[in-house]
C-alpha cells in the first residue's frame, strides 16, 4: 500500500477542517501537512526532506497568493516537477487558464458536498503525475 504525502494551503481554518476530515475517509494512508499561509508552504518545499507526492493550493490568501507560490514553486531548479492541483471556490475560465498557464497540473473547484470533495481528493491521488500532462481538455476536475 502506498503512502501519499499531501500539503494543502489555504487560509481559511474551516477549510482546511473540512478538508483534513474528507481525508481522514479516504481509505488509502494519507500523510497529510496543512499550511495557512502561502509561505509557510514554501518554507515546507524548500526545506527538505519533505517532498509531497501533491500539493493542494488555494488561490485567495493574504500575503502570498496561490498564483504567487505557483510561479515561486515553477521557478525553483528543484521543487519544479511537484504537482500542484489549484483547490479553489473559483470557477472562471480567466482564473482556470491563468493557472493552467503558470504550470499548476490540474484545477478543482471546492465542492461544496463532503462526499464530492472526498472524490476529488481521492481523483488526484490516484492520478499518476509523472505520466499525466495537463491540457485544456483534462485540466479541470469533472465530479
Amino acid at each position: 500500500m502506498t503512502d501519499y504525502t499531501i500539503f494543502y494551503t489555504d487560509d481559511d481554518e474551516d477549510d482546511i477542517s473540512i478538508f483534513s476530515d474528507a481525508v481522514e475517509s479516504i481509505p488509502q494512508n494519507i500523510i497529510l501537512q496543512t499550511y495557512s499561509e502561502g509561505q509557510k508552504l514554501l518554507n515546507a518545499i524548500f526545506n527538505p526532506p519533505s517532498t509531497p507526492y501533491v500539493v493542494f493550493l488555494d488561490l485567495n490568501m493574504p500575503g502570498k497568493n496561490g498564483f504567487d507560490v505557483l510561479e515561486e514553486i515553477r521557478k525553483s531548479d528543484q521543487n519544479n516537477e511537484i504537482p500542484v492541483v489549484i483547490y479553489s471556490t473559483s470557477s472562471e475560465a480567466g482564473i482556470i487558464e491563468r493557472c493552467r498557464n503558470l504550470g499548476a497540473n490540474y484545477f478543482i473547484t471546492k465542492p461544496v458536498l463532503m462526499r464530492d470533495i472526498i472524490k476529488a481528493i481521492e481523483h488526484a491521488i490516484q492520478i499518476d503525475w509523472s505520466e499525466f500532462i495537463p491540457t485544456q481538455s483534462n485540466f479541470v476536475f469533472k465530479s
